[in-house]
């Protein structure tokens, strides 16, 4: 049997002599062992073309693949990475944690302290049930939604990923958007017939269906800012009635920020929009980098959930020890001044590219909340799934491989956001936006 040492020797030797990248000689491999050589398929290039860089290491906005090569990351781990990676304080609280045990399957006091500072920063969440995912959440907030009211349609909409739970999967955003998949193989249609899909900020259709279901509507669940077609945010007359119609017709409403949580603003996108769900669901953010997802609201809702109530959920790694910690120090170190700082980094961005794109006639349109960035390639505004699809894919892929060139890791899928850290540079943004410029004129 190969030792790391004797393996990686071999790797070196067969590498130089066949003249091929580890990145690619890694992707081959994996390709016979793991399903289309990756664990999630946005990760698998389709959408762009070409193969996946594998990746050694992180350190605040850089990438390192495993050839060598630094990037300058816009992904953040898909948002997760706030304070970018391997954040020292960060690594260091899931190092002491882990050193005093990986997993409990019972209490710690980290998952009390991470819940407390949840509740103090998000007012709509009293009570709050950790889970490992943001499909976690989800799944489990719908079952809550239907325990509590005892109803049984769930109102979502187009272009929003809530998650791979079966009763989400009609119309998503995200990797269902990349490979144009309207409905995954596998989920039956007594699954879904309760799930109402409607076009994302169009008030009269909600309006109306919800008059059509007025007695059987469990809950409303959207994402506030959409970021699985782009980015693409609630207009504040559709989040208001969203809000009046649940209250109207006794039905919940959930907020998906799984990713909006903690990135746009302290208390997340329902703080911008001075609007209180019933039930938030959270992930990425809270997690600093590991499996964390969570769900929460009143305690009158929340009771409802086992051990006090009769809606059932439960995880064996749920509450671990080393997530709570890095999760929990991750949120003591967002305070006001490092979400000024995303503000105005993420502002140069988005005005640096607009202006890029312009210099050199090429259509593009930009929307931006906090430092969630979405750049479609059409000359029309993005204000739901049916616009945010209209996107020029193929600009969007030329694009993407000239940046990877210059150094610049974007998300390998035009429905996917960009993503700024705390440990983005003004030098960092003035590289970018250079570089950009420099893609637009190959376009």
């Amino acid at each position: 049997m190969f030792g790391y040492g004797a393996r990686a020797a071999a790797d070196d030797a067969w590498l130089i002599s066949n003249k091929q990248n580890r990145s690619d000689y890694l992707y081959e491999r994996a390709l016979k062992v793991m399903v289309g050589g990756v664990n999630s398929p946005v990760r698998s290039f389709r959408a762009v073309g070409g193969k996946p860089i594998f990746f050694r290491k992180g350190k605040g906005s850089r990438l390192f693949d495993v050839d060598g090569k630094s990037y300058l990351d816009y992904v953040c781990s898909w948002g997760a990475l706030i304070l970018g990676h391997a954040d020292d304080e960060v690594t260091e609280a899931i190092c002491r944690a882990a050193m005093e045990g990986t997993s409990f399957g019972a209490p710690c006091e980290a998952e009390v302290k991470l819940a407390e500072e949840v509740t103090e920063r998000m007012k709509s969440v009293e009570m709050v049930r950790f889970v490992n995912s943001g499909t976690e959440a989800t799944m489990s907030a719908i079952r809550l939604a239907r325990g509590y009211t005892g109803k049984k349609k769930i109102i979502k909409f187009a272009g929003c990923y809530h998650g791979h739970y079966d009763s989400f999967l009609a119309d998503s955003g995200s990797g269902m958007a990349t490979f144009s998949i309207p409905i995954s193989a596998g989920v039956i249609d007594d699954t879904i017939k309760h799930t109402l899909t409607l076009a994302y900020n169009d008030v009269a259709m909600l309006e109306n269906v919800m008059a059509e279901w007025r007695d059987d509507v469990a809950a409303v669940i959207l994402e506030p800012i959409a970021g699985n077609m782009g980015v693409v945010p609630a207009s504040k007359e559709f989040i208001e009635k969203a809000r009046e119609l649940c209250d109207k017709y006794n039905s919940l409403l959930i907020f998906d920020e799984v990713i909006s949580g903690f990135r746009v603003a302290r208390g997340g996108a329902q703080e911008l929009y001075g609007i209180k769900p019933d039930i938030t669901c959270l992930g990425k953010i809270i997690g600093g980098g590991m499996p964390v997802g969570a769900y929460g609201g009143s305690r009158q809702i929340m009771k409802h959930i086992a051990p006090e109530g009769n809606v059932y959920q439960a995880g064996t790694l749920a509450g671990n020890p080393v997530a709570m910690s890095a999760g929990l120090a991750t949120l003591r170190k967002l305070g006001m001044q490092q979400y000024e700082q995303l503000e105005r980094l993420s502002y140069m961005l988005e005005h640096g590219i607009k202006a890029a794109a312009e210099e050199n006639k090429v259509s593009i349109s930009i929307n931006r909340v906090g430092s969630m960035i979405g750049i479609f390639f059409t000359d029309s505004d993005v204000k739901n799934y049916v616009d945010a699809r209209k996107t020029d894919a193929k600009a969007y892929s030329k694009f993407f491989h000239y940046m990877l060139t210059l150094g610049v890791y974007l998300p390998p899928s035009p429905f996917e956001t960009v993503f700024l850290s705390t440990s983005h540079s003004d030098e960092d943004i003035r590289m970018t936006v250079e570089s950009a410029s420099k893609a637009f004129q190959v376009i």
